[in-house]
């Protein structure tokens, strides 16, 4: 029997995610071993052995050259587990989707999509008990995705967003000390290292459109080891793969790397694709939303998605046009 080598970070949250694969993948047959690989985004967090999730997701649509210090940059985290995969060294590895860039490195293929988790974001308090919507006037939400502080400053103008580093162990660390009055963190995150009881207010996709891929994994593995893709193809969940892939779509529709944060979320019920997406301006004074649908298919999925990300690009070049 084949020992397969699953490379993944090594963060509390990294090796929960890392397991949930190779624990499907074992209930299949198979023998895996995990290898830890340091990435340089490991680095900039403060070391791969501290628990928890990376800072702000690399698609809410800043280039990494205008990130400035407190971002990780686009595909930070994949790159170094992409090498050891390119190089034979491991057999597989485990992305949060979300992190995956949108063009993927040649000879390497993402071959499963498990289940996904929650794809929300996700209010957290020290107190507990607060909605987006009751925080008290001039409330400071810790956060340095771009894109959730534009929908922050787009639903509460008077919030002062205040950019914060670290994994969610920190964050929340720093959150009950005071430094900040509130927290948005992925639901998922939470949710797989057990502090889902921390959350105050799970935000709609209305409230606050999710990083393309949130709450999803990305199984990926060289595109020519037919054997181990035929596996993998036995935990991939088709329909959490056709609501990526327009997911994605909407993000590279409107440049994947514009200023604007954008958000999308996709999902299949019924044989019915719905998709919702939006747009803000970092300052959190204008935002678009919309939302579309159309059967499950991916021809479909596809059009659906460049109508959203042609509609999103008209209102993000007016935006961008206001900061460029």
């Amino acid at each position: 029997m084949r020992n397969l080598r699953l490379g993944t970070r090594g963060s509390r949250l990294a090796l929960i995610q890392s397991n949930l694969v190779a624990d499907r993948l074992r209930e299949h047959g198979s023998s895996v071993e995990l290898i830890t690989v340091v990435t340089d985004g490991d680095t900039r967090q403060g070391g791969a052995g501290h628990p928890g999730l990376p800072g702000g997701s690399p698609q809410g649509g800043i280039p990494p050259s205008e990130q400035g210090g407190t971002e990780i940059g686009e595909g930070i985290f994949v790159t170094a587990l992409e090498r050891e995969l390119a190089g034979g060294r491991i057999d597989l590895a485990v992305h949060s989707a979300k992190d995956v860039p949108l063009e993927g490195q040649a000879g390497l293929v993402v071959a499963a999509f498990p289940e996904r988790a929650d794809p929300r974001d996700a209010l957290v308090t020290a107190a507990g008990g607060a909605t987006l919507e009751l925080l008290p006037d001039g409330v400071t939400v810790g956060t340095d995705s771009p894109r959730r502080a534009g929908f922050v400053r787009f639903a509460r103008s008077d919030a002062s967003v205040r950019p914060l580093r670290g994994n969610v162990d920190t964050r929340l660390a720093r959150l009950d000390e005071g430094g900040v009055d509130a927290l948005v963190l992925a639901a998922a995150g939470l949710d797989r290292l057990g502090a889902g009881h921390r959350i105050d207010q799970r935000l709609s996709p209305e409230e606050m459109a999710p990083a393309p891929g949130q709450g999803a994994l990305a199984v990926q593995c060289r595109a020519d080891d037919s054997e181990l893709r035929e596996l993998l193809e036995r935990i991939d969940d088709r329909a959490v793969r056709l609501a990526l892939m327009a997911e994605r779509l909407v993000l590279q529709a409107t440049g994947g790397t514009c200023r604007s944060p954008v958000g999308a979320l996709a999902t299949v019920e019924a044989g019915r694709l719905r998709l919702t997406a939006a747009a803000v301006s970092p300052d959190g004074r204008e935002g678009h939303l919309l939302t579309l649908e159309d059967e499950a298919t991916e021809e479909a999925a596809r059009l659906l998605a460049l109508k959203a990300g042609i509609q999103l690009l008209k209102k993000v070049v007016s935006l961008v046009a206001g900061i460029a």
